[in-house]
C-alpha cells in the first residue's frame, strides 16, 4: 500500500470517527432532548441523507474539476462550520438546518476520497476501496462507541466533540492531502473499457447501481424495523449493541479470510459481487424464525460476510468503468446511491411493518435481493457486446 493511500485511509477513519460521535444518536436528541416526535425525527434524518445525496454527486463532480485536494477541503470547510455552529446553537429549529448543511459537506467528502483512493493506487484494484471500506467501518465502531460515552455526561460534549476531530481531520488533509499524486487509471477488466462508449459505461453504472440501492434498503433495516423488533420481542438493548460490536469486529479482523476466499472462489467483482448478495439472502432468511438473540447473531455474521464481499466491489467496478477525467462522477454516482438506499430503506421498511408485519418486510427484503443479484449479472451485457463489435470492426478493417 502505497504511502498517499495509508494517508487516505488514516483520513477517513479520523472522518467517520467524528461523524459516528452523532448520526446514531441523532433520533434520540430530537426525541427526548428536542421533544419532537418520531416521525418529525425521521423528516430530519431523510432531510440530512438527501443533503449528502447532493454532497456525493456535487463532491464527484468537483473532484474532475478541480481535484480531489480542494474538493475534499471545501467537503471539510462546509462540514467544520456546521459543526462549530452546532457546538452553539443546538436548539430547534437551528438543529435541522446545520444538520442538513452537515449531509452535504461530509457527502462532497466520501466521493472524492474513493476517487482519490483509485489514482493514488490504480494498480491495486478492489485492496484500495477496501482499504478505505475497512477504514469507515472501524471509525463507525470507534466512533459510536465513545459518542455514547461522551453523552452520558452531556450532548453539549458530543458536538464538541464531533467538530474537534473535524478540525483534526481538517489538518491532516491539509497538510497530507494536498501533495499526494494521482496517476491515470490503470483499467484491469477482460473488457477493453477504453474501446466502449461512455454511454454504454454510464449504462452500465445506473444498472450497477439500481442493485446497489435495494441493497442498502436491506441493509439499512438493522439499524430500523429490524432493531425495533428485536425490542419487541425482549431483547435488551445491550444485546442489540454487541449485533454492531461483532459486525465491526468482523470487518476488520476478517480481511485475511475474505481476501483468500476472494483469490480462490471469486476472482472477478461480478463472482464476488453475486456471492455476496446470496450471503445476504441467506442471513436475511434467517431472520423469518429468528426469536433468540443466538439466532439474531448468527444472521449478523453471516451479513458481515456478505458486506465485505459487496460494499468495497461497487466503488471498483465504478473506478474501471469511469472515462478518464469522469473517475469522481462515478464515484459520487455510486455514493449517492448508496445513500439514497440508506434515505428510503427506514421508511419502506417502516411502512411494511406497520402494515403487513416484519415477516413481509423480510420477504420483500429477499425479492429485492434477488433483483440485486440480476442487475448484477446483467450490468456489463451491454459492455461485452460493444467491446465484441469493437473488436470485430478492428480485425475487418
Amino acid at each position: 500500500m502505497p504511502r498517499a493511500l495509508k494517508i487516505l485511509v488514516i483520513g477517513m477513519f479520523i472522518n467517520v470517527t467524528g461523524a459516528s460521535f452523532l448520526w446514531p444518536l441523532n433520533t434520540i436528541y430530537i426525541h427526548n432532548h428536542l421533544g419532537k416526535s418520531l416521525t418529525v425525527a425521521g423528516i430530519v434524518l431523510m432531510l440530512n441523507s438527501g443533503a449528502s445525496v447532493a454532497g456525493n454527486l456535487c463532491g464527484g463532480f468537483l473532484f474532475d474539476k478541480i481535484g480531489g485536494f480542494k474538493s475534499i477541503m471545501l467537503g471539510i470547510a462546509i462540514t467544520l462550520a456546521s459543526l462549530v455552529g452546532l457546538v452553539f446553537f443546538h436548539d430547534w429549529p437551528f438543529y435541522i438546518v446545520l444538520l442538513t448543511i452537515v449531509g452535504f459537506g461530509s457527502g462532497v467528502v466520501f466521493p472524492a476520497s474513493y476517487a482519490m483512493a483509485g489514482s493514488v493506487w490504480p494498480e491495486g484494484g478492489r485492496r484500495a476501496f477496501n482499504a478505505i471500506y475497512v477504514a469507515q467501518n472501524a471509525g463507525v465502531a470507534v466512533g459510536s462507541a465513545l459518542g455514547g460515552v461522551v453523552a452520558s455526561f452531556s450532548f453539549s460534549y458530543v458536538f464538541l466533540a464531533n467538530a474537534a476531530l473535524y478540525v483534526v481531520f481538517f489538518f491532516i488533509v491539509y497538510f497530507g492531502f494536498r501533495n499526494i499524486q494521482t496517476k491515470d487509471v490503470s483499467q484491469t477488466s477482460v473488457l477493453d473499457y477504453d474501446a466502449v462508449s461512455s454511454k454504454a459505461k454510464f449504462t452500465a453504472l445506473v444498472i450497477l447501481s439500481s442493485g446497489y440501492v435495494l441493497g442498502w434498503l436491506a441493509y439499512s433495516q438493522w439499524s430500523t424495523t429490524i432493531a425495533s423488533y428485536t425490542q419487541s420481542i425482549g431483547m435488551s438493548l445491550s444485546l442489540y449493541s454487541v449485533l454492531w460490536t461483532i459486525n465491526g469486529i468482523l470487518i476488520v479482523v476478517g480481511q485475511p479470510l475474505v481476501s483468500f476466499f476472494v483469490k480462490k472462489w471469486a476472482e472477478s467483482l461480478k463472482a464476488q459481487m453475486i456471492i455476496g448478495f446470496v450471503i445476504f439472502i441467506v442471513s436475511y432468511s434467517m431472520l423469518l424464525t429468528a426469536k433468540q438473540f443466538p439466532m439474531f447473531l448468527a444472521a449478523m455474521v453471516i451479513l458481515t460476510i456478505g458486506e465485505m464481499l459487496v460494499w468495497p466491489a461497487v466503488p471498483t467496478i465504478a473506478n474501471q468503468l469511469a472515462p478518464k477525467g469522469k473517475e469522481g462522477f462515478y464515484q459520487g454516482f455510486v455514493n449517492s446511491a448508496a445513500t439514497g438506499g440508506r434515505m428510503i430503506g427506514p421508511l419502506f421498511g417502516g411502512v411494511l411493518v406497520d402494515h403487513s408485519g416484519i415477516h413481509a418486510l423480510v420477504l420483500s427484503l429477499l425479492v429485492l435481493l434477488m433483483i440485486s443479484i440480476a442487475t448484477t449479472i446483467l450490468y456489463d451485457k451491454r459492455l461485452k457486446s460493444a467491446d465484441k463489435a469493437n473488436k470485430q470492426a478492428s480485425v475487418s478493417s
